[in-house]
């Protein structure tokens, strides 16, 4: 029930988390989140070589950032949103807290419909502070000690700027303010914008954007409002000489591809048509050119946020700037090319997908006088070890937690480069995510375990396994299940031996099998 060997002392023995902010000098901390960004849509290179892909997209500013800290090559979330975001908060693993799939409406689950398997009953009211009460609050949901709770507990300033998507509408964790942050910007329980357009007032269905009411009618886009205000916010911590947390999280790149028109005339020739893309061998048709537009404004967002710390010597000296993505890029329907295959080239899958392109991530950190700039770090990292991490990170080292935390602090890679330590990774995505999609491309009900070489991955419906060796074969075209018989068994009990301790919800058959 507790993330920290300090929080078993004798509770006289604990100092009170305000008393320790007054006393010691806490680091700021930028947690910059971008929606739906696979490891490979950017110009850094997460792969052990730039790409062709790499050389598609501009983001001058994610260089500069990898320019000043560490860049980490192996870096995990979910598959879907929620899940990844609610292991953020809590510090557990998907599977523990069964927020498994997208939360929107109240009691409403949001898979597809499958003729044959059903999914479990899981939490699609998504997590809510443990302070809650009501009988509606407390169903389908899991109860969590939040992490930006405990960095307010803790005297920093806690601001949530942009994508939110914890808790079902009507539900108390549908407004981060709930979880503990004094500041939300445009947060609820949307997964994603109605429109990027201030002249379309951000949207008009259920998933508008609520709370930049002043850009409506003008040309500003999404992400640049999004950036506007948090730098406003930003400016009373400081002010108030308070440490804060910004937790930057950007609707960016989700659908629709609108046009961020700033920058889509860097992805289009002179005659109007897309520039000739190497990869695709054809020029980017518009869905490409708004898709790589919508990059390069949340860069150029990133950018802004970096050059206002700058202009602050005594704040940049002691901020640190995480960048992250929740899943992997989309690799289906609205985008150009070989579904599955050159989304996230090198790797296979896409969002929704438990191969390597749903869920390996594009991951900075930058923390003055501890990260080393230019460097790569290549242990693995999951989205729940962020909730130790930033404690630590924050100096909060006696708190206790509702949940159990499954997370394990990344900051001694930050402080030892040559650490060099194992995690074992599980994820479980028992749901149907859309329709038309294959367990051949990683899609349908799940569970996966990424073990030192090898990633297994389980199949619900066909009660089959794959195994790849994501050393020496990022792609995952070379399926080792039957070459390797024995280890796949022995990777198998190994995940059903850790689902079996997380309490993973299983799908079930709709007709029986005999």
């Amino acid at each position: 029930m507790t993330t920290s060997p300090l929080a078993l002392l004798p509770t006289a023995l604990l100092i009170p988390t305000n008393a320790l902010a007054q006393t010691q000098n806490k680091p700021n901390i930028v947690l910059f989140l971008v929606d739906d960004m696979g490891w490979q849509e950017t110009s850094v290179p997460f792969y052990k070589e730039k790409t062709l892909l790499n050389s598609r997209y501009r983001t001058p500013n994610m260089e500069q950032l990898a320019s000043r800290g560490v860049k980490f090559t192996q870096a995990y979330a979910s598959a879907i949103s929620s899940p990844s975001r609610c292991s953020l908060l809590s510090g557990m693993n998907a599977a523990r807290h069964k927020v498994t799939n997208w939360t929107f409406d109240y009691n409403v689950e949001t898979d597809m419909n499958d003729p044959e398997m059903m999914p479990p009953t899981w939490n699609c009211n998504g997590i809510q502070p443990d302070t809650v009460t009501s009988a509606h609050n407390r169903h389908r949901t899991t109860l969590i000690t939040p992490l930006p709770q405990l960095l307010k507990d803790a005297g920093y300033y806690t601001i949530h700027c942009g994508k939110a998507h914890f808790g079902a509408r009507t539900t108390a964790g549908e407004d981060p303010r709930s979880f503990g942050f004094m500041v939300n910007i445009a947060g609820g329980a949307n997964g994603g914008p109605a429109s990027y357009l201030a002249r379309k007032e951000f949207g008009s269905n259920r998933f508008h954007v609520y709370g930049l009411e002043q850009y409506y009618n003008t040309d500003t886009f999404l992400t640049e409002a999004l950036t506007i205000e948090a730098i406003k916010a930003l400016n009373k911590p400081i002010t108030e000489g308070k440490p804060f947390f910004l937790y930057m999280s950007h609707y960016a790149i989700h659908v629709p591809y609108e046009a961020d028109e700033r920058f889509t005339p860097n992805y289009r020739q002179a005659n109007g048509q897309g520039m000739f893309d190497p990869m695709l061998q054809q020029p980017l048709n518009e869905n490409e050119i708004n898709h790589a537009a919508l990059i390069e404004g949340m860069d150029k967002s990133l950018g802004d946020l970096l050059r206002f710390i700058d202009s602050k010597p005594e704040v940049a000296r002691n901020t640190i700037v995480i960048f992250m993505s929740d899943n992997g890029g989309q690799a289906i329907d609205v985008r150009q090319g070989r579904h599955n295959y050159d989304q996230n080239y090198p790797a296979r899958g896409g969002k929704g997908s438990a191969l390597e392109g749903g869920i390996h991530e594009p991951m900075l950190v930058y923390w003055p006088g501890v990260t080393r700039g230019g460097t790569e770090n290549h242990n693995r990292v999951m989205i729940e070890d962020f909730f130790p991490s930033l404690l630590d990170m924050a100096q909060v080292s006696q708190y206790r937690t509702s949940q159990v935390v499954d997370g394990r602090s990344f900051v001694p890679l930050l402080r030892n480069p040559k650490l060099h330590r194992k995690r074992q990774i599980v994820w479980h995505y028992p749901h149907f995510w859309t329709t038309n999609i294959s367990e051949r491309d990683g899609y349908g009900p799940s569970s996966a375990l990424m073990h030192g070489h090898y990633h297994l991955i389980y199949y619900w419906r066909t009660n089959t396994c794959e195994l790849y060796n994501v050393t020496n074969d990022i792609g995952e075209s070379n399926n080792l299940a039957h070459k390797k018989p024995k280890l796949t068994n022995k990777l198998k009990k190994m995940l059903f031996k850790e689902l079996d301790e997380y309490g993973a919800q299983k799908p079930t058959w709709k007709t029986p099998k005999h």
